[in-house]
């Protein structure tokens, strides 16, 4: 019976919090089916759909889209931000950001404005300029990546070398294509390229295009010589 009455109190004043954000303009597709800490504040014109969870001293701007379970903890987000189905810890989202969905930001990661993070994309203490993406399935981690940078699918800052961290720096309009490792520490210089598939282990010039992988070599007729398929011809 105690915990009933416990439980029947947490409800109450969750419902009364979430009222109170309602009276401040923000929305909510379900009223009851969204958790946020007294200590929390929602700008006006922000959306929250259900399985929402806000905790500890989250700041979220206005006109912002927070999709379904959606967790942030001791996070700011700025104005017009878009968020789905992600995770943001002890971050800093800037304007006109769109995260998700199943992102994962760890602390200490900023992202700048008109950024887009997308799907199953994690940034752990690292930070993301103005203007640049990495679209989906990519880790970055440790690293300090500039203005109008594009982040390829699956690239990866291998940060850890099993005994300690270390940093990267990826500077202003650089292109990392998809499938990149950026072995830490090493620093891109401003709009470089690395062409897919690279294991990037030293410093990138300016301008320049890095290339680090095998030379392409097709031999004619191993598959049926190893009698591995009946190809016909």
């Amino acid at each position: 019976m105690k915990e009933l009455l416990e439980y029947e109190e947490q409800e109450r004043k969750r419902h009364e919090i979430n009222l109170k954000h309602l009276s401040n303009g923000v929305k909510f597709i379900d009223l009851k089916a969204v958790y946020i800490d007294e200590s929390v504040v929602i700008g006006t014109g922000t959306i929250l759909y259900p399985g929402v969870i806000l905790e500890g001293n989250t700041v979220i701007g206005e006109n912002c889209i927070i999709g379904q379970n959606t967790r942030a903890v001791d996070s700011q987000i700025g104005n017009e931000t878009e968020v789905q189905s992600s995770v943001i810890l002890e971050s800093k989202v800037g304007n006109n950001t769109k995260v998700g969905p199943f992102a994962y930001l760890r602390p200490n990661s900023t992202l700048g404005d008109h950024v887009k993070v997308g799907d199953f994309v994690e940034v752990k203490n690292s930070s993301m300029g103005n203007g640049s993406k990495a679209s989906h399935l990519s880790y970055i981690g440790d690293s300090d990546v500039g203005e109008n940078v594009n982040i390829g699918c699956g690239v990866v800052f291998v940060n850890y070398d099993g005994k300690n961290k270390h940093r990267s720096v990826v500077k202003d309009s650089s292109f990392l294509g998809c499938n990149v490792n950026i072995v830490s520490p090493v620093v891109v210089e401003e709009g470089a390229y690395i062409a897919a598939g690279t294991t990037v282990t030293h410093d990138v010039p300016k301008g320049a295009l890095c290339v680090g992988r095998a030379k392409e070599k097709n031999i004619e007729g191993w598959v049926a010589r190893r009698g591995l398929l009946d190809i016909k011809k």
